[in-house]
């Protein structure tokens, strides 16, 4: 998986992390004061961008983090067949099968353009535009 290092400390609201080598996009953000016994801490709270489950960490914010890379792509709905969508990517012509997320189950057809993300040789659809 691509990815780079950042201090903990730098992680913004709508940015992404890696949080259990999982990529997360970041909902929020909180840094302490420096205590008696140390360094200021930083809580970040993400959502998985492939399985939707919330998760957090709590660093010292020298402390460094994964950021993953993230590849936003566009793609052109060639066929509905049940939960699963035949995309075809707009800048190099390859065609692929991609499972429906729940939320868009029913609004796709065919020639609907769509964004998705790809993290890792991993596609998730994000929007139909």
């Amino acid at each position: 998986m691509e990815k780079t290092i950042t201090a903990i400390k730098n992680i913004k609201p709508g940015g992404f992390i890696l949080i259990d080598d999982v990529p997360c996009k970041v909902e929020k953000t909180q840094k302490g004061k420096t205590g008696k016994h140390g360094a200021s801490k930083c809580r970040v709270d993400a959502i998985g961008l492939i399985d939707g489950k919330r998760r957090s960490i709590v660093k010292p914010s020298s402390e460094n983090v994964d950021v993953p890379i993230i590849v936003k792509k566009n793609a052109q709905v060639l066929a509905v067949v049940g939960d699963k969508v035949q995309l075809m990517d707009l800048t190099d012509y390859s065609v692929f099968e991609q499972d429906i997320p729940e939320e868009m189950k029913g609004t796709l057809k065919s020639g609907d353009e769509i964004a998705y993300f790809e993290v890792a040789d991993i596609r998730t659809i994000k929007q139909i535009k």
